[in-house]
């Protein structure tokens, strides 16, 4: 499907909507992790270079349409102006005539609209809180792959009012992300983090992988669905009940789980670590980490590998005693030549705490936009752009 394209658009002098996902953690008025202000960097840099006049545009938090002080985009608007060394324009609203003169009226180039899910109508995909954001500009651009799989205003909606083009930055998610789809052979999938809500994700790895290396709480529900005893370690009936049904397909040889295990008897950051074989976990014990076997039987699977795909942490990587696995597994990719691509929010996290982020051929800033885009679900923000295309093309 074809989507317009930010580098042969003709951009020059116009006022850009940019939809950006600087939904990132702050705390004390201090953003305390800039990766994702980082990278929209690129995109912001290209429309200032034609001469665009920029109007950013973020949610941050769950304000659920309600005004929270603490959820106002200023520290957003603060940091990225020391990143670009430009003045950027906080705005006390989305929309209305007010914010449309002021925008109108300044010689300034870079301005930031508030919070939009302040409003409902934002995460109501509202026609008409999305005609009022498309009101204040001639093009949107949509930078923000983290919130393409949500059918919300200022990415579905907004763009039957706007030629609309992806920015650099979701150009290159799609770009990355269609290597995982389709990947060079031998490939392998590693799995963790604690939830078995991907069913689909695990569906399109049996047909993608040759191999499916599964570790974090994830494991747990196939050990369980394979009689074996896991202590007190993170699981719930209805993953179990999945990973029966998962078990029961000819493709499932392809998953390979831990052969041993970090556990502790008491949760916390200074517990003792104790190495136990899988099938050794003892009642009272909790698994949070993979074993030292484990990390030789993975290393082995991936050693000659030419696509790998990672979703979500090994081990309980927040605390330093169990993030061995995380570690390890991300230190040895930085030795493969292989395509090597990280989705999820949390695997993200991680490499980005371990100073990672430079063994992978591309780190993805969406969560759950990368496991619905690898699941091959739909998205609605991508599937705007390609029908954009369709609408308003000469």
């Amino acid at each position: 499907m074809k989507r317009f394209i930010l580098a042969t658009f003709p951009i020059k002098n116009k006022t850009v909507f940019l939809r950006v996902d600087y939904n990132v953690p702050i705390k004390d008025g201090i953003v305390l992790d800039n990766h994702k202000i980082i990278n929209s960097l690129p995109t912001i840099n290209f429309l200032l270079s034609n001469n665009c006049k920029i109007i950013l545009a973020t949610h941050l938090g769950k304000p659920r349409g309600n005004v929270v002080p603490e959820l106002k985009v200023n520290p957003l608007a603060k940091e990225l102006s020391i990143l670009i060394k430009k003045k950027v324009v906080k705005l006390d609203d989305c929309i209305g005539e007010e914010i449309k003169e002021k925008i109108e009226t300044s010689k300034a180039k870079i301005f930031m609209l508030e919070n939009l899910r302040f409003y409902k109508d934002e995460e109501q995909n509202s026609p008409a809180f999305a005609h009022s954001l498309a009101d204040l500009a001639n093009v949107y651009v949509n930078d923000a792959f983290a919130v393409c799989h949500r059918q919300h205003a200022s990415v579905e909606a907004i763009t039957h009012f706007l030629p609309s083009i992806p920015g650099l930055s979701l150009e290159k998610e799609i770009f990355f992300l269609k290597k995982a789809i389709v990947p060079k052979k031998p490939a392998v999938w590693i799995m963790g983090g604690a939830k078995l809500n991907k069913i689909d994700l695990i569906k399109q790895a049996l047909k993608k992988a040759d191999n499916i290396l599964i570790g974090g709480a994830l494991c747990f529900a196939f050990m369980k669905a394979k009689g074996i005893k896991v202590g007190m370690s993170k699981v719930d009936s209805n993953s179990v009940i999945i990973a029966k049904k998962v078990l029961r397909k000819w493709s499932a040889d392809k998953i390979v789980l831990p052969i041993d295990f970090i556990v502790t008897e008491k949760l916390s950051p200074s517990a003792k670590p104790i190495i136990v074989r899988y099938n050794k976990i003892r009642p009272q014990q909790t698994a949070l980490d993979i074993g030292p076997q484990t990390i030789a039987l993975f290393k082995n699977k991936l050693a000659k590998t030419k696509t790998i795909i990672w979703n979500g942490p090994l081990g309980y990587f927040e605390w330093a005693k169990f993030a061995q696995g995380t570690k390890e597994i991300g230190r040895f990719l930085g030795k493969l030549k292989a395509i090597k691509i990280a989705g999820g929010g949390e695997t993200a996290e991680a490499m980005h705490k371990f100073h990672l982020a430079h063994n992978f051929t591309h780190l993805s800033t969406g969560g759950g936009a990368a496991l619905t885009f690898l699941a091959k679900q739909k998205m609605p923000g991508i599937d705007a752009l390609e029908n954009n295309y369709k609408k308003f093309k000469v």
